[in-house]
């Protein structure tokens, strides 16, 4: 029986250390998007609002009313706007907060609010370089004119969205940035003032404290998982506990795996433990891929980027042992030649845990 297991301790020492991060008391709308980036979407909102977090937001409209249903009534944000009149009006009738990210979307949510007899708040979506959600950062006009006719939306916040953030030498993220910012001085200058601004998420958060404005958006950050996190004092959050279920002796020359990926140079031991990329185990490197084709395009570009392989590892009685082979749906082999590891012998793994499947037992110690 494979677990997910997560640190609590370790969540809540996350979660410290980004607050001791803001610099001027700025409000953290905590992102817990893909069923809380895989450690439930429940228990880890939870955890986050007895810790202080006072702001959520989610995906989509079954994110939100999953947290309603279990009795979570802090501010949520949906973060994709949505021209699906049933989307809307689920989203006012579960107190959740739209985005408005066009003027259709705009009109038929003040449609629907009028029709429910509410005045109900929403957040602005600039597209400054996404391509995504949102009003072209170009389009002022278009912008104030749905905030000067759609009557029945209070638009309380604004917000854009990074698409290199993660760069920390990005160009881009300061032309992001920019535009952003011309357009609120624009719709201010048009006596157009929203209470709360936010474009930052986890990885601007990092790099770009000065860009923080009076809001930031932040998932993988408690999750330790960003660059540079060991440095800042967060950990790393989120561990597969499994087993050996299997031993067997393999001879010199002897192929393991998809693709005939590995062959053994000398008598070897190897061990199964029963998780794969269905458990979310490599799958952050997008390297479990059956067409031969993808394999060498995939290796092409390591060579091309100068980037060394690193070798996946698996932690078995405090010692690491090397993954040899692919890595399949679900299952994976290791080395253990020369040592005593046994059938039974917990096996733990790091995953992202956004993919692990949603059949696998989360548990909080």
């Amino acid at each position: 029986m494979n677990s997910l297991i997560i640190n609590k301790a370790d969540l809540i020492n996350n979660i410290n250390v980004i607050k001791n991060m803001l610099k001027n008391n700025e409000k953290i709308i905590a992102v817990v998007k893909g069923n809380g980036y895989g450690l439930d979407l429940v228990k880890y909102s939870k955890i986050l609002i007895e810790n202080g977090i006072q702001m959520l937001a989610v995906a989509n409209i079954d994110e939100l009313i999953r947290l309603r249903k279990a009795g979570i009534k802090e501010e949520i944000l949906v973060l994709s706007s949505t021209c699906i009149s049933q989307e809307i009006a689920d989203i006012i009738e579960n107190k959740g907060i739209l985005t408005i990210g066009s003027t259709a979307a705009a009109e038929l949510a003040n449609e629907i609010a009028r029709s429910m007899n509410k005045n109900i708040k929403v957040h602005l979506k600039i597209d400054t370089g996404m391509g995504r959600y949102g009003y072209l950062y170009q389009n002022i006009d278009e912008i104030e004119l749905s905030i000067k006719t759609n009557k029945n939306l209070v638009f309380d916040g604004i917000y854009s969205h990074f698409s290199l953030a993660y760069n920390k030498s990005s160009k881009f993220t300061k032309t992001q940035y920019e535009r952003f910012i011309n357009v609120l001085k624009e719709l201010e200058k048009r006596g157009y003032v929203f209470n709360l601004r936010h474009i930052c998420n986890s990885s601007g958060f990092i790099y770009n404290p000065n860009m923080y404005l009076n809001g930031v958006r932040l998932g993988t950050a408690f999750l330790g998982r960003i660059q540079n996190s060991n440095e800042l004092g967060l950990k790393r959050i989120g561990k597969i506990e499994s087993q050996i279920s299997e031993i067997k002796e393999l001879p010199k020359n002897y192929f393991v795996g998809y693709l005939s990926s590995y062959k053994t140079r000398k008598p070897t031991k190897l061990a199964i433990i029963p998780v794969g990329y269905m458990a979310g185990f490599n799958m952050c490197k997008n390297t479990d891929t059956f067409r031969f084709v993808d394999f060498l395009r995939n290796e092409k570009n390591l060579l091309k980027e100068n980037i060394k392989r690193e070798k996946l590892k698996v932690n078995i009685n405090g010692k690491q042992y090397d993954v040899i082979g692919k890595v399949g749906m679900y299952d994976l082999k290791i080395d253990i030649t020369d040592s005593d590891i046994k059938i039974g012998d917990k096996a733990y793994l790091d995953v992202n845990t956004l993919y692990v499947d949603s059949l696998i037992d989360r548990k909080y110690e």
